[in-house]
């Protein structure tokens, strides 16, 4: 049996579930998300609870089972506190400031590059530390927006100059040993 799958999913009481079948309706104090979720697997709610449990012992649908909890614990906890992603910025003259909802990056373009939050995503930048945090109440979205920011100018192997993670290890490379030995 999965031990994440069997794990019940703890709904807080500011949070309302709503499941139909297979599709799973959750709003919270930051937002609502819906998601359609495999037949083959039951999904319950009762007593505050969500139970998820599966029909077989088939190697997909196991796989399935677990899955299918993380991703409902994601949907509670992202409309009940939210998510985050820290980013950090290193390298002499790059910065990103707030333009309105816009987050402008200089670092190291002939132009500053825009990045539009999308729906239910917010930024939020401290210059003095140079970090960037990506905040909003869908983990995927997050991810994929923090991803595609990092993408933009992703930290280079010599001198470690890019957009990172915070706490993020960034794999460095040995300069030119030296001219003229041989």
């Amino acid at each position: 049996m999965s031990r994440i799958g069997r794990l019940p999913v703890v709904v807080p009481a500011n949070v309302q579930v709503t499941v139909d079948g297979s599709s799973v309706h959750i709003k919270g104090p930051k937002g609502e998300l819906q998601r359609e979720f495999s037949p083959v697997i039951s999904i319950k709610f009762e007593n505050g609870q969500i139970a998820v449990s599966r029909s077989s012992e088939e190697p997909q649908v196991r796989a399935l089972h677990g899955m299918t909890r993380a991703l409902i614990q994601n949907m509670v906890t992202g409309v009940s506190e939210g998510f985050t992603k820290v980013l950090e910025i290193d390298g002499v003259g790059y910065r990103a400031e707030m333009d309105g909802q816009n987050l402008k990056l200089f670092v190291g373009y002939s132009h500053p590059v825009i990045v539009e939050p999308p729906a239910g995503i917010s930024f939020d930048v401290d210059t003095k530390t140079r970090q960037i945090k990506v905040m909003g109440y869908n983990r995927e979205l997050v991810g994929q927006v923090a991803a595609d920011i990092r993408k933009i100018r992703p930290p280079e192997p010599y001198h470690g100059k890019g957009i990172h993670y915070l706490g993020e290890k960034i794999r460095r490379k040995a300069g030119k040993a030296g001219k003229g030995k041989k």
